[in-house]
């Protein structure tokens, strides 16, 4: 019997500030979006308070929902806000400070007092258990009833929500974590528990740790939000199939988010990546550089060669991270972004957030700094009388009286002048942030197109091309709700990995092709267990590689499913070609080693086809508004993005509004609509 799914497909990105959605109706063919204020006391309310407002205004009824695709950055704010339970690390007697003694390198190099990453488990709470897997898999010291039992007395004692179980060498044995899973679960059910052996099977005892510790500890945030999240999906009586996107891009079930939420640490943010690589095939652009500035954040990702890069490791406020995640460098800098002067008479921007309550002065909330948005909105740029499609109105006079307290009078400035340094600093933020992402892969900007989206974005996007060399600026369709579009594109994907340390030779062949048959099988159940039909089943291998000796690993792809010596051949070749594509250098006659083997079990999702968007006419600016532009007031001609024809052209100065964005093109931009409905900016010669 074939499923009947519902025909509207609904994509979420929750941020700090704004909930942004991106619905696809497949009976009209129409993707829309909208966009609604989050509620941080309970971000399931603003989301279906969204929802049921885009309801109303789309023409759609909650049973009409097949697909709930939920971005958040929840888990994220967890951790940097220490809004966690209290938890215990269970690990090999002996191992108790390894997730204090971390690694020798420092960031700080000469610093007399280097910030230590930080241990979200005191010492006393770390709990070392007899027993002892060798480095070659074999017991040492067998784990006994005794000492689950004397483990059990401690944990009665700490009372903890939740507990991490990282042992060493579990990754290649992982009998003894299983044995204390299944004794607490059976005696301790309360416990919510994480064992790094199911988790991230991988070599490094300190960040197999840090990411055990990191899941265990959300484990109850995400699993509380969620089942927050269904009581009042099941009073709205809306019951449509709810995904939770990944740190890798991907989505997957609610009860696989329940169990290991470390992988939705990017959650938000990677749908924006995923959304620049389909605009990377749509534009035939293969290098782009994604910005994504909301409330709170600007979230840089690079697209070469048309594919975002996945790393294997992360780190969330100096945590390492042993998952893969989407390549994102993210600064403290959005629309909320408050502006202070420090005694040396210095102004900084960010990365403190007015947040959405208070939100900026503007918002007339109760906010008082000085923010970004306050800056656009007193200098003309940001229309306060049409914000988030006319559904909320802005304060003028508030936000310039919070620039002539916070910033002008400090240091003997106007208002205008103090608006105009609040958002030049700003920008030359953004623009090292984009200048680290692409000198660091050893690129040159100006071989880069941005593409510019969240809601404040389009009013910063030239200026900071200026600071940093591009040339070429793309403003896409449903720009301010981009991530969610992104999200409303996702796959299923489930990543696993088995760590092996073994020289790439044919010799290694016999231990290999065992471990690879292993990971497909379990890619292959986790597609079975989400109802994935064959035809929609895919799954991909790769190896971490690295020159013997070294001590980080290169992930290259594998070919096929099956390793022989032609296919490790290949392997190996490939490894050379990256290394050389990443560092300039290359050692074909050195040894190599194989780590770790991965696969991606990728369930595909039926995709949105987009409409091209309705031909209409230009016709005449609707008006004009005074902006303030490189030092005085000027006349702007204001466009309506939605009143623009394809082909028209638009040059600046200028300002081009949509229903939750604006554009602000400056002297030397011009743009025009593209066929597909996307802005495309570029500088004159």
């Amino acid at each position: 019997m074939i499923e009947v799914v519902p025909p509207v497909r609904i994509g979420v990105d929750i941020g700090g500030t704004f909930t942004d959605l991106q619905i696809f109706d497949a009976r009209s063919g129409a993707i829309f979006g909208f966009k609604t204020p989050t509620t941080p006391e309970d971000p399931s309310l603003g989301l279906m308070t969204g929802i049921k407002e885009a309801a109303g205004r789309h023409g759609f009824a909650l049973p009409d929902v097949g697909y709930l695709l939920h971005g958040t950055t929840i888990a994220t704010n967890a951790i940097l806000e220490r809004k966690l339970p209290k938890a215990a690390l269970v690990t090999t007697a002996g191992f108790e400070d390894v997730l204090e003694i971390g690694r020798h390198v420092r960031r700080e190099v000469y610093a007399l007092n280097p910030q230590q990453s930080p241990t979200l488990i005191p010492r006393d709470c770390r709990i070392g258990i007899a027993e002892r897997v060798r480095a070659n898999g074999s017991v040492e010291v067998p784990l006994t009833s005794a000492a689950l039992d004397c483990l059990a007395e401690t944990l009665d004692r700490l009372n903890p929500a939740c507990v991490a179980v990282c042992l060493m060498n579990s990754y290649l044995n992982p009998e003894h974590e299983q044995r204390i899973a299944e004794y607490l679960a059976k005696t301790r059910p309360a416990l919510k528990v994480s064992c790094s052996s199911a988790l991230s099977a991988e070599i490094r005892e300190y960040e197999r740790t840090s990411t055990t510790v990191l899941n265990a500890l959300l484990i109850p945030v995400i699993a509380g939000y969620l089942e927050k999240l269904a009581r009042r999906m099941r009073a709205e009586g809306f019951g449509p199939r709810l995904l939770l996107v990944q740190s890798n891009g991907g989505v997957c079930a609610a009860r696989t988010a329940a169990l290991e939420p470390v992988r939705l640490l990017l959650s938000g943010p990677s749908g924006g990546s995923a959304a620049c690589a389909l605009l990377s095939e749509v534009l035939g652009e293969d290098n782009l550089i994604g910005v994504d500035m909301g409330g709170t954040s600007f979230d840089v990702s690079v697209v070469r060669n048309g594919r975002i890069n996945v790393v294997m490791q992360g780190e969330v406020d100096r945590m390492p991270v042993r998952i893969p995640m989407v390549e994102i460098r993210a600064i403290g800098a959005g629309g909320g972004s408050l502006a202070k002067v420090q005694q040396d008479k210095r102004l900084t921007v960010g990365p403190e957030s007015a947040g959405s309550r208070p939100g900026p002065a503007c918002y007339g909330r109760g906010g008082v700094g000085p923010t970004v948005t306050d800056a656009n909105v007193a200098l003309g740029r940001l229309n306060g009388e049409k914000f988030l499609g006319g559904g909320m109105r802005l304060d003028r006079e508030a936000a310039r009286a919070a620039i002539d307290t916070g910033v002008a009078k400090p240091l003997g400035l106007s208002v205008e002048a103090a608006g105009e340094g609040l958002l030049a600093v700003v920008n030359a933020n953004l623009g090292a942030a984009i200048r680290l992402s692409l000198f660091e892969k050893g690129v040159d900007p100006r071989e880069f197109t941005m593409i510019a989206f969240g809601g404040a974005a389009g009013l910063h996007a030239v200026a900071v091309a200026d600071e940093t060399g591009i040339r070429r600026v793309v403003f896409p369709q449903n720009a301010s709700t981009l991530s969610a579009y992104g999200i409303l594109h996702s796959d299923l994907i489930h990543d696993l990995v088995r760590s092996r340390v073994l020289d790439a030779k044919p010799e290694s062949l016999g231990a290999i092709q065992p471990l690879l048959e292993d990971l497909v099988a379990d890619a292959q159940a986790r597609l079975n267990a989400d109802s994935i039909p064959a035809s929609d089943g895919h799954i991909e291998l790769a190896a971490d590689m690295h020159y013997k000796g070294q001590a980080f690993e290169l992930t290259v792809p594998m070919r096929s499913l099956r390793l022989d010596e032609a296919a490790l051949s290949a392997l190996i070749a490939d490894f050379h070609d990256l290394h050389r594509e990443r560092f300039s250098y290359s050692n074909p006659g050195s040894a190599v080693e194989i780590v770790s083997l991965r696969a991606s079990a990728i369930g595909r999702l039926a995709k949105p086809a987009a409409k091209p968007p309705d031909a209409r006419d230009s016709g005449q600016p609707p008006g004009k508004r005074k902006v303030w532009l490189a030092g005085r007031w000027r006349d702007v001609p204001v466009w309506s993005r939605d009143e623009l024809s394809v082909g028209a052209t638009i040059e600046g100065p200028a300002v081009i509004e949509e229903a939750y964005t604006s554009v602000l093109l400056s002297d030397g931009w011009s743009c025009l609509r593209d066929k597909s409905g996307h802005l495309v900016a570029g500088r004159h010669e």
